[in-house]
């Protein structure tokens, strides 16, 4: 490509992508069950080393952002930020999490509620499904993303290597041929990881801009706009992949922040406003003051129900921000440059923590007032179809065909500069590290991505959907403690007198 011959693991990881997508093209459901007795069997027997896991990277996220290595710079001492802050915090935000905000707004929160509210109160079971929520989307999640993202950044910028993560490997461990070939085979997983994780969010994102679009213009099988919509937008992304990541991505990543906030802040103040505020602020400090703890909760003792409510949402959720990982972390490494590690960790794990609790806070507190102080008919769509959850709250308030329009146009946003900022990652691991590979190459990937996409959407089933993106991911449980450990080993010898 661009000159250059192909480089195997290039080629391997090609091959692999293209059979899963075919798979999923020919085969759906079979994939999908296949990839639902996996992670199910992985669940069962190692759950508690994933809630341990995750809950170790968040307490060496704290120590690293609090001790003498926070004042370390992301690349030479005299580095400066490429990007705003705000421009760095809304690309992160949005190639980590985007849609799903949108998607499950509303939707997780009722869906933990009817879970909880058959063991307490209605009260208390509003209270812990918001916990659960911000536990599935808070600290956790954004330090996982944090500390792939900063060890990524740390050895590329800081120590002169590449933006792969077999680059602290061979920088920490050396460069024996069992270390290279551990790292390649480290750089192959991230990119099957990357793909297949992002396929799953466009596959998302279709399911809710169809449903949304649908409503909006009168069609009653929302199934009819699968194909338009996942075309448009195929087409929507090949054009930011083919420009500058800054002119590209920080665009689209700021109108869908723009977009959000907008949305939010109108629930917030034309809803019951005092009551979301309580929930916000009692959320807030209920979260802060349990995250951790929580965060070692492996549902020990309880029914069948309970492990299986657990292991379908939180473990789950764990197991996907490993998926995205690689591309997360690598992406925001990618436009880190510049910032201390006190910064960047801070930055990273905070500031998408806290937006979370007040767009739960906010959807999340106006489907417990629908069903605590209304008639629970939100509750009712939610058990049906959580596509259409959002939608129908909407509908509740003024103004509804607009605030659903730009919902559509968010998710729309959303899914795209995943795809981008995806693309942008698959491109330079498959190009050896390259911060700015070719637009050729990075429209390969947007194609890939697309065919992976499609063939999610074809499962049908965002259950399934979520077991193949965990089933992706399962690696990362091991290889993310290996990154850690190199990570550290080499800021204690840059801190050694």
């Amino acid at each position: 490509m661009d000159g250059k011959s192909p480089s195997p693991l290039l080629i391997v990881a090609l091959s692999i992508s293209a059979a899963i997508a075919a798979w999923g093209i020919l085969d759906p459901q079979g994939l999908g069950d296949l990839a639902a007795a996996a992670v199910a069997t992985q669940f069962d027997s190692r759950g508690w080393f994933i809630m341990l896991e995750t809950s170790a990277l968040l307490v060496v996220a704290l120590f690293l952002a609090f001790s003498r290595f926070g004042n370390i710079r992301l690349g030479p001492d005299d580095a400066k930020p490429e990007f705003s802050t705000f421009a760095w915090i809304a690309m992160l935000f949005a190639a980590g999490m985007g849609v799903g905000l949108l998607f499950y707004g509303a939707a997780e929160p009722l869906t933990h509620f009817e879970q909880l509210r058959q063991y307490t109160a209605d009260p208390l079971a509003a209270g812990y499904a918001l916990f659960v929520t911000y536990l599935n989307w808070g600290f956790h999640a954004w330090a996982i993303y944090g500390m792939v993202g900063l060890i990524v950044a740390y050895f590329a910028f800081r120590r002169g290597r590449t933006l792969l993560l077999s680059a602290p490997l061979t920088d920490a461990l050396g460069q024996a041929g069992w270390v290279k070939a551990m790292g390649w085979l480290f750089d192959l997983l991230s990119i099957v990881a990357i793909a297949v994780g992002l396929a799953g969010s466009l596959a998302m994102g279709v399911f809710q801009i169809q449903t949304g679009l649908a409503g909006l213009i009168g069609v009653d099988d929302p199934g009819l706009l699968t194909i338009p919509v996942f075309i448009a937008m195929c087409v929507a992304f090949v054009v930011p992949l083919r420009r500058d990541l800054g002119d590209g991505m920080a665009r689209l990543s700021n109108a869908a922040m723009i977009i959000a906030i907008g949305l939010m802040s109108y629930l917030l103040i034309l809803g019951p406003t005092s009551y979301l505020m309580n929930g916000i602020v009692s959320g807030f400090g209920r979260y802060v003051f349990g995250a951790l703890p929580a965060g070692f909760s492996t549902a020990e003792f309880f029914d069948g129900a309970v492990v299986d409510w657990f292991q379908d949402w939180t473990l789950n959720y764990m197991i996907w921000w490993l998926a995205w990982s690689p591309f997360v972390g690598i992406f925001i490494a990618r436009i880190s440059r510049g910032r201390t590690i006190r910064e960047f960790l801070l930055g990273v794990i905070v500031a998408p923590t806290l937006f979370s609790i007040l767009w739960f806070g906010v959807f999340g507190g106006l489907g417990f007032f629908d069903a605590l102080q209304n008639d629970g008919a939100l509750s009712a769509v939610n058990s049906v179809n959580l596509d259409a959850t959002t939608f129908a709250l909407l509908e509740k308030f003024p103004l509804d065909a607009l605030t659903r329009t730009v919902t559509v146009i968010a998710a729309f946003l959303f899914v795209v500069t995943s795809v981008v900022s995806a693309g942008f990652t698959l491109a330079m691991i498959g190009t050896g590290g390259d911060e700015n590979p070719s637009p050729r190459i990075r429209t390969i990937w947007g194609g890939i991505l697309g065919a992976l996409g499609f063939a999610m959407v074809l499962v049908g089933n965002m259950s399934l959907v979520r077991s193949i993106i965990a089933l992706s991911a399962i690696a990362f449980v091991f290889i993310v403690p290996v990154l850690v450990m190199c990570l550290l080993r080499s800021l204690r010898k840059e801190a050694a007198p």
